[in-house]
């Protein structure tokens, strides 16, 4: 008889208790598997997005009736955008107040789109940073006195394969990605001595809605059919497929476990041998 598959997360219901977390773009994608995969472990949550509406509903997903009774009262949404440096200060403010100091943040709110570089306007290039840098800045800035009261913080950023490579027609979103894991780095060095770390992970193509904007485009500007523009973007990953959204949880959730704790400075790939 084949063995099973072991689980991608933690199966301990109480493995997060007592921790509270924080994610952005947590709505959709990647943000909402790792929301929910915290959850699963126990977590306090707060999720923070653009949209109150969808935020909303997700935290209403969390602590319904299905869901363990331990989970009632532990999941918050707070509604800003990320490159809003007073409205993200604001929300972490008040999720801190609601639910006290942050012990984990999730940086994962990020967009990306295309354009030739010589066709590339300010507007696109300032639209790239202001998501996937800036935002990121604002939000770590932000969480950092809170994180420095608490027992082996960590900060986790979501960044993307372009962070560790170039790609055509992407350049202001790789810039901003390079500089995403940059920053992630340099404060794993500034704070080495703290009970804080500081990781990226880098993710390739990932079956979300972020990828399913990149086939349709793919589609529009060349008539191929869904299947060969999915094919193109599969081709760089050697698995030949889409990485799942729960594989970029799990590794987020190991780097915020306390046997990662000398695991700072790190830009992890989840790209199924695309970049090594």
């Amino acid at each position: 008889m084949p063995l099973s598959s072991p689980p991608l997360l933690p199966t301990d219901p109480q493995h997060f208790a007592g921790r509270h977390v924080l994610v952005t773009g947590a709505s959709r994608g990647i943000g909402w598997a790792v929301a929910k995969a915290f959850a699963a472990a126990g977590a306090s949550l707060s999720l923070v997005g653009r949209d109150a509406a969808s935020l909303q509903q997700r935290a209403a997903e969390i602590t319904g009736p299905q869901n363990s009774a331990t989970l009632q009262n532990s999941v918050r949404a707070f509604a800003a955008d990320v490159a809003d440096e007073a409205a993200i200060g604001k929300a972490i403010n008040d999720a801190q107040a609601a639910q006290g100091p942050l012990d984990i943040l999730v940086n994962n709110a990020g967009f990306g789109a295309s354009k030739p570089f010589a066709k590339m306007d300010t507007g696109h290039w300032r639209e790239m940073l202001n998501v996937n840098l800036d935002g990121v800045f604002f939000a770590t800035r932000a969480a950092i006195p809170g994180l420095l009261s608490r027992p082996q913080a960590r900060v986790i950023t979501i960044a993307s394969t372009a962070g560790l490579t170039g790609y055509g027609y992407v350049a202001a979103y790789c810039a901003a990605k390079h500089g995403a894991v940059g920053l992630m780095r340099a404060l794993a060095r500034e704070y080495a001595k703290r009970d804080i770390t500081f990781n990226a992970v880098c993710p390739g193509y990932v079956d979300t809605e972020m990828t399913e904007t990149s086939i349709r485009t793919i589609v529009e500007k060349t008539g191929r059919s869904r299947e060969q523009a999915l094919a193109e973007l599969t081709a760089g990953n050697p698995q030949g497929r889409l990485v799942k959204p729960e594989e970029v949880a799990a590794t987020v959730l190991w780097l915020a476990m306390p046997a990662a704790g000398a695991v700072t400075g790190q830009a992890i790939a989840v790209a199924g041998g695309e970049v090594m």
